[in-house]
């Protein structure tokens, strides 16, 4: 069975609990036995529910598409009843939620059985997962490498066969970044098609959404069947997708007009074999009998960035605050990581008409970039610029710490501002993922899509949108390309122990 385990996605394992092949709590007991061998090395979980996991397994609901299936939860945004959700800060990390958040009684609903939560940078901020509270999660094709962030922990353990299926977010690209550097699949579903309460109102002023790293198409589709609709105070409404996402996958691709392009939307410069892959990415798009036309919309990089900096500044600063009214003490800067510090800073520093220009500069060039899809159902860029970083190179440096930390304690944002470190640490960062946060702004759904390995092991993910609210034909081709080109028999070079039973 174990050999099982590591082969088969969460359908597969679903389908022999409810054939009574094995049992839930077998298959619990083999995911622990899997976290408790390679999380040592990985450090992608960060808190347990062993117990809490033992117990759902005696009780489970046979006709759930994902019945007694083993999962893990992302440590940040969803909530579990009694268990705390850290969000990758220290204050955080010892406080038990009040109830468990809609997203979590809808995994619960679908049979899914979650045995712990995963490492994520603080507030999800960084696309490297490297928190001061928890330490850095390591990629399990190269552990010096990072797994990308903010959903790393999710992404390294369904890399590494802990868990067929993890939780993520997507704020900037948080689901698609890790499935890119760890080499599994993930989507990011439109903006409202996933609940975000009832304990957020609009997450990242509506640039978030939550859903799953998996290591099959099938998996992801049809888990967003069971997720998915409206729930009560959503701030805006997204119609019930009235077929099946699972559907879709099943159903033949149908000749698709695709723009592609490796230009960076938000700066920067592409490693050779990131347009290696994309080349190759393209040419098989061509061979399945897609139409593909080289064209992007336009962004203008340097306002959208400081736009898009402006809003995670606001909501960082919101986060500070939230967290040390939760744990009774006011803000002190030794309990938050140097980027958190800095982006706080920040946020403290720009005014309400300067948010407010913020998100009306963001909205209508969502608009722009909407209208471009009137064109073309698909558009194909990388996910990231280059490979996976090793761990922290993405991080400030001990400089830049010492000076954010001083002027941290001194409350003089307005010195930071000046001296323009954030912007360039920003700047730094939006140039390994100049793709993603557009999609984040826009709300269309996008997916990382693992289709090629570097001839050193690491994969590379492509990156795909999808016209708002139109998931079905974004999970219909990656169908197709899973069919093309196999990844599930691809395992991270690991040789760890697995304790049996």
């Amino acid at each position: 069975m174990l050999a099982e385990y590591d082969d088969l996605d969460g359908i597969g394992l679903a389908e022999l609990v409810r054939a009574r092949d094995v049992s839930a709590l077998e298959l619990v007991e083999t995911a622990i036995g899997r976290i408790e061998s390679r999380n040592p090395l990985l450090n992608a979980v960060v808190l347990n529910m062993f117990d809490q996991a033992r117990s759902a397994a005696l009780d489970v609901n046979f006709s759930a598409p994902f019945a007694g299936v083993p999962f893990l939860m992302k440590d940040l945004l969803s909530t579990v009843k009694g268990v705390p959700t850290s969000h990758g800060n220290r204050l955080c990390a010892n406080l038990p939620a009040g109830g468990d958040s809609e997203i979590v009684k809808r995994w619960k609903k679908a049979g899914l059985i979650t045995l712990g939560k995963t490492n994520t940078p603080e507030f999800g901020l960084t696309p490297y997962t490297e928190s001061e509270t928890f330490g850095p999660a390591r990629n399990p094709w190269d552990i010096e490498r990072t797994p990308g962030g903010s959903s790393g922990g999710s992404g390294a353990a369904v890399a590494a066969r802990m868990v067929p299926l993890a939780s993520g977010g997507d704020g900037g690209g948080s689901l698609r970044i890790p499935a890119s550097a760890c080499g599994v699949f993930g989507m990011k579903p439109t903006r409202g098609r996933t609940p975000a309460g009832p304990y957020i109102g609009e997450p990242w002023a509506g640039f978030a959404v939550e859903h799953v790293l998996t290591r099959s198409v099938r998996d992801s589709a049809a888990l967003l069947d069971v997720v998915q609709g409206v729930d009560v105070g959503a701030p805006y409404y997204l119609p019930t997708f009235s077929g099946s996402f699972l559907d879709a996958v099943a159903t033949p691709t149908r000749k698709l007009r695709i723009a592609v392009s490796s230009a960076p939307m938000l700066g920067g410069t592409v490693e050779p074999e990131v347009l290696a892959a994309y080349a190759d990415a393209a040419k098989l798009l061509e061979e399945l009998g897609h139409e593909v036309v080289e064209a992007a919309p336009r962004i203008d990089a340097e306002p959208f960035s400081l736009s898009f900096l402006t809003v995670l500044a606001a909501e960082l600063r919101v986060d500070m605050e939230e967290a040390a009214k939760a744990a009774g003490v006011s803000i002190r800067v030794d309990d938050f990581d140097a980027s958190t510090v800095g982006m706080g800073l920040l946020g403290q520093t720009f005014s309400a008409g300067e948010l407010a220009a913020a998100l009306r500069y963001l909205k209508l060039a969502s608009r722009g970039v909407m209208s471009f899809f009137e064109n073309y159902q698909v558009l194909m860029t990388p996910v990231l610029s280059m490979l996976p970083p090793l761990i922290g190179a993405l991080q400030p440096s001990s400089q830049e710490k010492t000076i954010i930390r001083t002027i941290g304690r001194a409350r003089a944002g307005w010195l930071l501002r000046k001296l323009g470190i954030a912007e360039r640490l920003a700047a730094h960062t939006f140039s390994f993922m100049p793709w993603t946060p557009v999609f984040n702004v826009t709300g269309q759904p996008a997916m990382s899509v693992p289709l090629l390995w570097t001839d050193s092991g690491l994969p590379i993910g492509t990156h795909f949108v999808g016209r708002f609210g139109d998931e079905a034909t974004l999970f219909g081709l990656a169908d197709q390309l899973e069919r093309a080109r196999p990844w599930s028999h691809r395992k991270p070079p690991l040789f760890l122990p697995v304790r049996t039973y």
